[in-house]
């Protein structure tokens, strides 16, 4: 799946249009709407509309009246009415005729001409005020992916001729030496050359709570140094960084709709001028059907009409739901790739996952150690002495041992080609391998060792079994709770496919309540066994995984979802959500926050139409004035965006 690249230094947070869906209208959003000055027009408006409205009702001047009215009503109309009758008039000229600035320019101007001076300036005002209760709501629901955007790293600290000098990440290159000082963002991604270091990793994880690590292993851009100077060496170029790869998938996520979305705003533009040739028959008909035919009255009912109509609360609150649900994701540390995969997310039935790097740490660790007539410590030290040159994974795990004490020293080492090593420590003969290895040298195996299904390393010490040790990968912490949430969350079949050997497999689904599972698969394997799940009727299958081969089945899947933290980048840039925790627990959230948005945008569907084809009903039969037209239009507007907001307040555990 191709992605467009962005300039990551020209992204705004406003860089989608200005009420967070596409409509090709320059809505009024201003930068700070805590900003008095915002709502200066809307208040100056309201206090000439409430003075006017005084002046009338107690008639306490007898010179307002005639064109001094009209002009002090017109002074209170222009500061909120001119903006949007501009925005109409510009929508005519690029050929879009049928907007809801149209509607409200027609509907308050045509109040007007009937001498409807106060309700004209309350239709525009609370239009306005709607309007800015809007534009605040949607910054509330990009607060959390626009913070993404103050996280990426605007200097460097490089070292080059003999000296640390700042430069824009953007220009240093992979293998370059990068100086964090605490306080300060990781530039670029690299490996740790410094003892160890602790780490901020909010912005990529969402979690935050500090990260240790040790010299030689991975740090990410925009993760924040919390202890001391470190020095880092690149290993990606800026654009291809963790920080630049998230802010890329946001940016286009948010420009990827829903059908939901598709639908509504399609349906708007059909909508909208079959409301103006309604409100125009509604003014006009009536001549031929009407005993008592009077033209004000039935202009004043088409205009509450238009007003009724506007479709502002379906256009408006609906992709303010799921930018609502993207922000929410993006702050609990899942990454949607667009709306329409919260959706999709909404009907999966079926669960698949991978199993190393998924739902275990993909790390080699020792398991078991068992030594038979020597004392563990220095059973170990035979071993590691053997090991200690080895790059296997599994030499690597054994080291990590801590032994008290001076090492033992291995001479005369030596490859048993695919049983494993022999040589000799502290002048005793030490083989060190498997099973095959010990009965090639006469050495006999206890049968204990028989039904271990882990990776298993024996060690003989002068031709005598001496122990084993079991090394296994191990579950994350979090893999029981993810498949007992998955399992709350509705979800019908659980399912893994791996790898690695069908026993390791199916030992690990068993201890995870896995309902089926299947080792041993290639990468092609797996894709088959995933279009079989899919090819039954109303099975819906999510597939989790990490890795490079997991990229086919990702792409295949209903919903693709890689692990964002550990896994590969094919993976990810594959996937349709990215889990940035490596917490397999967050699928079950995933999907929580996925049903929550669907739920509120079909609310506010819901919402919009009912109240609007009641109050049209009354407005069309002379039973609704202007003021039950505002609700109808504008409070059900601002009605739906406080439901929206909601995703912001909801807590997902």
């Amino acid at each position: 799946m191709k992605k467009k690249k962005v300039n990551l230094r020209d992204l705004k947070p406003d860089s989608e249009t200005k009420h967070g869906h596409d409509d090709g209208h320059n809505h009024s959003n201003p930068e700070k709407l805590g900003d008095f000055r915002t709502y200066l027009p809307a208040f100056f408006s309201f206090v000439m509309m409430i003075i006017g409205i005084a002046v009338d009702f107690f008639d306490a001047f007898p010179y307002f009246k005639g064109w001094v009215r009209i002009v002090w009503y017109t002074v209170a109309y222009l500061p909120v009415g001119f903006p949007v009758i501009k925005e109409g008039w510009n929508s005519i000229l690029k050929g879009d005729f049928f907007t809801e600035f149209l509607l409200m320019s027609i509907a308050t101007i045509g109040a007007f001409a009937i001498g409807e001076y106060p309700e004209g300036v309350a239709v525009m005002l609370f239009y306005a005020v709607g309007e800015l209760f809007q534009n605040a709501a949607v910054n509330r629901a990009k607060s959390n992916i626009k913070a993404l955007l103050d996280v990426s790293p605007n200097k460097a600290l490089v070292y080059r001729n003999n000296d640390y000098v700042s430069v824009n990440p953007e220009t240093v290159e992979i293998g370059e030496k990068v100086q964090v000082r605490v306080g300060e963002k990781i530039p670029l991604d690299g490996v740790l050359l410094s003892e160890k270091g602790s780490f901020n990793t909010a912005a990529l994880t969402g979690e935050s709570k500090p990260d240790t690590i040790s010299k030689d292993e991975k740090v990410f851009a925009g993760s924040i140094n919390l202890d001391g100077v470190i020095e880092i060496e690149t290993t990606k170029e800026f654009k291809d960084s963790s920080i630049a790869r998230i802010l890329d998938m946001v940016q286009n996520a948010t420009a990827r709709k829903s059908k939901t979305e598709l639908f509504i705003r399609k349906f708007a533009r059909i909508y909208t001028p079959i409301v103006v040739f309604l409100a125009i028959g509604l003014t006009f008909l009536p001549y031929l059907f009407v005993e008592e035919y009077v033209f004000s009255d039935w202009l004043y009912r088409a205009l509450i009409f238009l007003v009724i109509s506007c479709p502002c609360a379906l256009v408006i609150s609906i992709p303010l739901g799921y930018f609502g649900g993207l922000g929410a994701a993006s702050k609990n540390g899942i990454l949607f790739k667009g709306a329409s995969f919260l959706d999709e997310m909404t009907k999966v039935t079926t669960v698949v996952m991978d199993k190393t790097g998924t739902v275990t740490k993909g790390v080699f660790k020792i398991k078991v150690i068992k030594a038979i007539g020597w004392d563990e410590p220095e059973f170990m030290k035979y071993l590691m002495a053997m090991e200690e040159q080895s790059t296997h994974p599994i030499a690597k795990a054994i080291m990590e041992y801590k032994a008290d004490g001076e090492d033992f020293q291995a001479t005369d080492v030596n490859e048993v080609a695919g049983k494993g090593l022999k040589g000799t420590v502290n002048g005793k003969t030490v083989l060190v391998g498997n099973k095959a290895l010990m009965t090639s040298n006469n050495i006999e195996v206890p049968s204990e060792t028989d039904n271990i299904v882990e990776s298993i390393v024996m060690v003989s010490i002068e031709n005598k079994f001496a122990g084993y040790i079991i090394i296994a990968d191990e579950l994350k912490e979090d893999a029981h709770e993810a498949i007992k949430k998955i399992r709350e969350s509705g979800i019908s079949k659980i399912i893994m496919l791996s790898g690695d050997k069908d026993s390791i497999t199916q030992q690990v689904a068993k201890e995870m309540g896995v309902d089926w599972a299947k080792g041993g698969l290639l990468p092609e394997d797996k894709l088959l066994e995933v279009e079989k799940l899919m090819a039954e009727t109303d099975n819906k299958v999510a597939f989790i995984g990490d890795g490079i081969n997991d990229a086919p089945v990702l792409a295949a899947s209903d919903v693709g979802i890689a692990m964002g933290g550990l896994g590969s980048d094919v993976a990810i840039e594959t996937a349709d959500v990215i889990i940035q925790t490596d917490q397999p627990s967050k699928i079950a959230r995933a999907i929580k926050i996925g049903r929550s948005t669907r739920r509120i945008v079909w609310q506010n569907i819901g919402l919009a139409f009912g109240v609007k084809a009641v109050v049209l009903v009354l407005g069309a039969g002379g039973l609704a004035t202007m003021w039950e037209a505002v609700f109808a239009d504008v409070g059900v507007a601002l009605l739906a965006i406080l439901n929206a907001v909601r995703l912001q307040k909801m807590k997902w555990d």
